[in-house]
């Protein structure tokens, strides 16, 4: 199976090809009418995307020639054909192009699908983790941990009662970080960090046949490598975001030091696709598309946790998303920071209507609504502690963030949580079980879909 890469196509006319692993991440407003850009899918005001750049997939069957065509009237230049084996998989034979345009991406996307050879076109959208940070401290931090349930705060989620049970999560039990990198070396981290069963470490060969040369710990879709954590101690915020995400997830519990997930037992795999300026849809697809194919050659991959948001509509994420829940992945996703009710200013992927989909707002200590979570009736479906969440960070540190990228990985250690007591367990009875279980909270009465928040002490 090949790896995803940059394929020139047989055509009458000669292409610029731009590389794979370097991408224009200029950020840019709206600036267009967004039916233009979704067929009238509702789009969030704020939302970026790259410049220079449309995603297309051309209608099944067309030639070479017919999609050369189609990209000269478009004055447009191949950077990428995305055609991963979830797609592939999936029955999709195209896979998805990325083309440099020289005008406005709208104009160009708008184009694009007044052509005979394409099925769809869109820009292609910039993401960014949904997290603001705290200054970092240090101390054994176990009466800080609110979120959990320490110090008997009711807000929390409850984990306490279930460790106290006895239920600390399987090691058998995979997640999937769809995010940065994280420090799988970290002391907190390092015994839950999962591996790639069929890969063999060091021998730059794609053992296993999925397209990725040692992807051991997962991959890099941003920098095109099996690196998936490149902090340091002199690069503290590299990879933090996922590293605290990861933590919250799973730090190992009764270790004596520093923090406690919510699935003391569980295993990690990365899929980092955020850089140092956001994500592209086209990585986010590959990330996804990433996990499915682990999934369904036998990792027990439950959910994916994806901490991040900002781009706009994208009917080709939206299929990926779709390919994971065909394959039994769940994916939580951050409702988002901009306070707004996202019934009425979307944000995606929270966004997303399907089945596999959690949409996890944030709450505080005292089980009030954050100040800069999103929410929304239908949009959104529960709360989660998102304020001063203390977590792993890099170089075996702790520290404090705030942002529903806080109250997400609670919702995905709770469905990890949840697998591991119901090993037989599939995706929709994990949700239901989630949404079923939540304590109703004034703060999320007609905020969510539930009005409740997350809790775990009788799983």
């Amino acid at each position: 199976m090949s790896h995803i890469k940059c394929v020139t196509l047989l055509c009458l006319f000669s292409f610029v090809l731009a590389s794979c692993n370097k991408e224009d991440l200029s950020n840019s407003s709206l600036k267009l009418d967004f039916e233009s850009a979704s067929n009238g899918v509702k789009q969030s005001p704020t939302a970026e995307f790259v410049q220079g750049e449309v995603l297309v997939k051309f209608k099944k069957g067309k030639s070479a020639l017919g999609k050369g065509k189609a990209m000269g009237l478009l004055k447009a230049s191949l950077k990428e054909h995305v055609h991963t084996e979830g797609m592939k998989s999936s029955g999709d034979d195209e896979g998805i192009y990325v083309l440099g345009v020289s005008e406005d991406v709208f104009i160009a996307s708008k184009k694009a699908k007044g052509l005979l050879e394409v099925e769809f076109a869109e820009p292609n959208w910039v993401y960014h983790h949904q997290a603001t940070s705290n200054d970092p401290y240090y101390t054994s931090l176990t009466q800080n941990l609110w979120g959990m349930g320490a110090g008997n705060n009711e807000y929390g989620i409850g984990a306490s009662t279930a460790w106290a049970a006895g239920k600390t999560g399987l090691g058998s039990v995979y997640v999937g970080i769809i995010d940065e990198g994280y420090q799988f070396s970290h002391t907190d981290l390092a015994a839950n960090a999962g591996v790639n069963p069929k890969e063999k470490p060091g021998n730059k060969r794609d053992d296993d046949g999925n397209g990725y040369k040692d992807d051991i710990y997962g991959w890099d879709f941003a920098g095109n490598n099996n690196s998936v954590y490149d902090g340091s101690s002199s690069r503290p915020g590299i990879d933090a975001h996922g590293t605290h995400v990861a933590g919250t997830i799973g730090g190992v519990g009764g270790n004596g030091i520093g923090v406690a997930g919510v699935c003391w037992n569980v295993k990690f795999v990365s899929a980092k696709f955020l850089g140092s300026t956001g994500g592209t849809t086209a990585n986010a697809i590959k990330a996804v598309d990433y996990m499915t194919n682990l999934k369904k050659a036998g990792l027990n991959i439950v959910a994916t946790n994806n901490s991040w948001g900002g781009g706009g509509y994208s009917s080709l994420l939206y299929d990926a998303i779709n390919r994971a829940n065909d394959a039994g992945i769940l994916f939580i996703a951050a409702a988002g920071n901009d306070g707004l009710d996202i019934d009425l200013s979307a944000s995606y992927p929270a966004g997303y209507d399907l089945p596999n989909v959690i949409s996890v707002a944030a709450i505080n200590s005292t089980g009030g609504l954050a100040s800069f979570s999103n929410y929304g009736l239908t949009q959104v479906d529960l709360g989660a502690p998102g304020v001063a969440i203390i977590s792993t960070v890099p170089s075996n540190k702790y520290a404090s963030y705030n942002g529903t990228s806080m109250a997400t990985p609670h919702v995905t250690g709770a469905a990890a949580l949840y697998k591991s007591i119901n090993p037989s367990a599939t995706a929709a009875q994990i949700k239901a079980a989630i949404l079923n279980s939540v304590i109703q909270t004034p703060s999320l009465s007609g905020k969510t879909s539930t009005g409740g928040r997350l809790n775990v002490s009788g799983f």
